[in-house]
């Protein structure tokens, strides 16, 4: 049993990280995307919401999928989908070919996102301790990983197709292989009367706190991954090259964070980590917002780092505990609000700060993240069937893995 889990979890932890640098070598190279196909700037951002839209459509798909097949046929399909549309991108040729790619790419991602962390969540289940946190600390590596890879493509003036085709060649049969050891423990046993109600029911009302911190988080996100550059370079008055640093300093405290945060639920509690964590964030937006200079400046980028990083694992990890019957649910719900907040964060950011000043914009971010503090106690454990405020995890689905389909 221990080795399946391990496998499991080394798996699932090698499939973040696939996505991490297929997503993050998308998003860093959208201008050479732009100069490729020759989409005009009025037009660019139609198809960069289109991604988030689409991935939203992919999730509440994938809630429907996983009533038929497990979560582990979902993700296992939907990453070779997301790679093949990445290298779609880079090899196209016209409007219409990058339109089926990021199409594709969206949808794709939906799927993925939710049923990665549906398995992330039954396996820390299963687990029966903390570990979510370390998936995600996979990703923030990939992400990093893929960013390096674009910045080489850049350097060397790359065709996309260049740069795409060897991280395709490599990820695509590693994840097929990989995906033999997915592990599906599933949900707690349905029937039980859990905090979602009798049966397991998934009840809205008890998600909607959740769901609005996923939002603040990735409202945050985006702000730091579409502003943090221009805000150094023409608020704080740093050179081109400095201004490529906070994003960078940015992915690499995300993963620090990551990498040692499911010890700080494991010793504190996720109620205690996710406030820290949200009081950290506010503390980074606050020092962005009235730093006299970049060097602060980047001090503030590096708090956010530490700050936003625990927010959204924590999140899909309290929502398999509120609902323990009916966790692939509420996580795919959840996971739509992950696309709104993305969508949400950069336009807002960008309307404030061309309306008011970038200053007193970075403040909003910050009272939306610290409203994460009134809904706090919705990561508590709650109580189930078995008392103790612990869900048992079903040891005949675990044993089986992904293979037993």
């Amino acid at each position: 049993m221990t080795d399946v889990l391990r496998r499991g979890r080394a798996s699932l932890a090698f499939s973040f990280l696939a996505q991490g640098v297929a997503f993050a070598l998308l998003v860093t190279r959208i201008p050479a995307v732009q100069d490729r196909y020759g989409v005009s700037d009025a037009l660019l951002p139609v198809f960069l919401a289109a991604v988030p839209v689409l991935a939203g459509v992919g999730s509440v798909t994938t809630e429907q999928l996983v009533k038929r097949v497990r979560p582990s046929v979902v993700l296992r399909w939907s990453q070779p989908v997301v790679l093949l549309a990445l290298l779609g991108v880079g090899a196209g040729e016209g409007m219409a070919e990058l339109a089926v790619s990021l199409a594709a790419f969206g949808l794709a991602v939906g799927a993925l996102d939710a049923s990665m962390n549906m398995l992330g969540v039954s396996l820390q289940r299963s687990y029966g301790r903390s570990i979510m946190l370390s998936f995600h600390a996979a990703y923030s590596l990939g992400g990093i990983v893929g960013a390096s890879l674009a910045w080489v493509g850049a350097h060397w003036h790359l065709a996309l197709w260049v740069s795409y085709l060897p991280v395709a060649a490599v990820l695509l049969p590693a994840v097929l292989v990989g995906s033999r050891w997915y592990v599906d423990a599933g949900p707690a046993e349905p029937g039980g009367e859990g905090a979602g109600g009798e049966g397991g029911a998934l009840v809205f009302k008890l998600l909607l706190p959740l769901c609005l911190v996923m939002a603040f988080a990735y409202i945050g996100d985006s702000t730091v991954s579409n502003w943090s550059a221009k805000y150094l370079q023409d608020v704080l008055g740093s050179s081109e090259q400095l201004a490529t640093v906070p994003y960078n300093v940015y992915m690499v405290t995300t993963l620090l964070g990551r990498a040692i945060g499911d010890f700080g639920v494991r010793r504190f509690g996720a109620v205690a980590v996710v406030r820290g964590g949200a009081v950290v964030a506010a503390a980074g937006f606050a020092v962005v917002a009235v730093a006299p200079g970049p060097w602060v400046g980047m001090l503030g980028f590096t708090l956010l780092g530490l700050g936003l990083c625990v927010l959204v694992p924590q999140t899909f990890a309290a929502a398999g505990r509120l609902f323990p019957g009916a966790s692939d649910a509420a996580i795919a719900r959840l996971n739509i609000f992950n696309y709104v907040g993305f969508l949400v964060g950069s336009p807002l950011v960008g309307a404030l700060g061309d309306a008011w000043s970038y200053r007193g914009a970075m403040l909003v971010p910050m009272v939306l993240v610290l409203l994460t503090l009134v809904y706090a106690r919705s990561f508590a454990r709650q109580p189930d069937r078995y008392g103790g405020g612990h869900e048992r995890p079903r040891t005949a689905d675990v044993g089986r893995g992904s293979n037993g389909l």
